[in-house]
């Protein structure tokens, strides 16, 4: 049975995980990216120069996170003009919460050798 587009879109289809962080003293609950916030953050990391696709490391766990991080009604936490606030938080704590959202996200090594193919 093909769906429709009433059913593609009735569809909640962003998981998400709660992931205790113990350097805020809470959890923070990570969620998967829409497709817009999927494209945004790749035009904020991956740099097209000719032929030649370079990674911007600056700020590259934020920027995941800043889309990532939600409340309990799904909306994010941060904003873009928040990621150098988020950025300055606690290494051990953003590879935790990068980790996460590099999973729920398929982002790794593979994909970003995949986008640089393409």
């Amino acid at each position: 049975m093909l769906l429709s587009k009433e059913d593609i879109l009735s569809q909640s289809d962003l998981p998400f995980e709660d992931v205790d962080v113990p350097e805020w003293g809470g959890k923070v609950r990570v969620r998967t990216m829409t497709g817009s916030q999927r494209d945004a953050w790749e035009t904020s990391v991956y740099v097209t120069k000719g032929d030649v696709v370079e990674v911007n490391r600056d700020e590259f766990r934020a920027k995941l996170l800043a889309r990532c991080i939600v409340n309990e009604k799904g909306e994010r936490l941060f904003t873009d003009k928040e990621i150098s606030a988020l950025s300055g938080k606690s290494s051990k704590a953003l590879d935790r919460l990068f980790a996460v959202a590099q999973e729920l996200n398929a982002v790794g090594r593979k994909e970003a050798e995949d986008l640089k193919k393409k």
